[in-house]
């Protein structure tokens, strides 16, 4: 037998402990799987009295997680520190040079700092794994790195926020508030007691902008995602969409246009029938979308301890399966200095069309120049519909849902902007990209 893969862990936050246990506990399974034993050697974290329910004196604690990076007598190191810059950043980087193979869970480090890292990566001849970074438990890295020879890409979507979708998915079968949802996700766990970082995309965004770089051969462009989050999304916008067959799922889109890479995150209407529509709770799902395989859906848990341990734990095992004389993958399926720049794509029109809310003063001549701001900015509707918000209200304000055919996101944004302007509206008006597949 193969001498022991020895691992350093930085970080043993819930997924740093899950995957200390599972290294453990299923000592003798992942033996007989990778023809060696799995050891973990050292490790690294900011109070090593705490009880993180697992043994490990047998280990050599290093309070300094880059010195363990450089010196500590291991051959993986595992960083689950997180953040994108600091001690993670850091210590990355040091155990690349010192010629350790790397496996992280950090997709804000790979999205800010990914391309640079892998360089450091395929010179040094050692693995860069990430498969936790994206979707959790999902193995979407692995299949686009390495069950896709041959295939190009058009499009990869799907959920990758965990967070979101609870909140969407209560908010739609309970009726209830968006800030009640959250309250509900913070309190199990879910949601981070400063949520901005999930709510409002940013988490997604960093997820997306890996995946793009392994669809498209590009380099990693997470500054050039156009984002909008979900605390805007109303009990009035749950119930239109369910009116109208649809479903909003917050939703991270990559495509490849005629004139460039399209990225995008924000909240869409999905068709209910849809596959993609049907994933519910904390779940996560991945669309690719390619013109061998046609399209393919990943779908499993997003978020957690053990999720995301099975990912790390997975990439360790595949670091111990390999042999000296292994010729390593590129990171990003590409090699790294290979990427080509990220050109973003101009703006398009949109086939799905658009699905727009607004709040308005009742009075005469209010829907003639609705439709009037449409007309001016090339809009065609599919459907107008009007209605009092409640019989304490109706004879003050009115709802109008206007849902439009292909248009561009320019042209109705102009179109909500004179709207606004001209006085109309009494709340501010909701817009939402309607997805006609997936």
């Amino acid at each position: 037998m193969a001498e022991a893969l020895r691992v350093g862990i930085a970080g043993l936050g819930t997924v740093g402990a899950s995957v200390a246990r599972v290294l453990r506990d299923k000592a003798a399974e992942l033996t007989r799987q990778c023809g060696r034993d799995i050891v973990i050697t050292a490790v690294s974290a900011r109070d090593p009295k705490r009880d993180r329910g697992i043994d490990l004196g047998a280990a050599k604690w290093f309070d300094d997680a880059i010195k363990m990076a450089q010196i500590a007598d291991i051959d993986v190191f595992v960083e689950l520190i997180g953040g994108d810059e600091g001690a993670a950043r850091a210590s990355v980087k040091a155990a690349l040079e010192a010629g350790r193979h790397v496996v992280t869970a950090n997709k804000a480090l790979l999205s800010k700092h990914g391309v640079a890292l892998a360089e450091i990566a395929e010179k040094k001849g050692v693995l860069l794994n990430y498969e936790a970074a994206v979707a959790g438990g999902i193995p979407v890295i692995k299949t686009m790195r390495e069950a896709m020879a041959g295939n190009s890409v058009t499009r990869v979507f799907g959920i990758l926020n965990g967070t979101c979708n609870y909140i969407l998915t209560r908010m739609e079968a309970e009726g209830l508030s968006f800030d009640a949802c959250l309250k509900d996700a913070q309190r199990l766990g879910y949601a981070e007691a400063d949520p901005t970082f999930d709510i409002e995309g940013h988490d997604t965004a960093h997820k997306l902008s890996i995946l793009t770089s392994l669809a498209f051969g590009t380099r990693i462009a997470a500054n050039d995602i156009y984002m909008e989050g979900i605390s805007n999304i109303s009990q009035a916008d749950i119930r239109a969409a369910g009116d109208l067959g649809y479903r909003i799922k917050l939703l991270g889109v990559a495509q490849r246009t005629e004139s460039g890479i399209e990225q995008r995150v924000h909240p869409t209407m999905v068709p209910t029938a849809s596959v993609i529509a049907q994933v519910h709770g904390v779940t996560n799902a991945v669309a690719i979308e390619t013109d061998i395989l046609g399209e393919l859906l990943l779908s499993g848990p997003g978020a957690g301890g053990n999720a995301t341990a099975s990912a790390v734990v997975g990439d360790i095992a595949d670091i111990a399966k390999s042999r000296p004389g292994f010729q390593h993958g590129p990171v990003f399926g590409l090699p790294a200095k290979e990427l080509k720049p990220y050109k973003k794509a101009q703006m398009r029109s949109h086939a799905g069309g658009y699905f727009i809310r607004l709040t308005v003063h009742d009075r005469i001549g209010v829907f003639a120049a609705i439709a009037k701001r449409m007309a001016d900015n090339d809009i065609s509707l599919e459907s107008i519909v009007q209605h009092a918000d409640g019989p304490e209200t109706a004879a003050q304000k009115k709802t109008v849902i206007l849902v439009t055919h292909e248009t561009t996101e320019a042209a109705v944004r102009r179109a909500v902007d004179g709207i606004t302007k001209d006085g109309h509206l009494t709340d501010k008006p909701q817009v939402i990209r309607i997805e006609r597949a997936g």
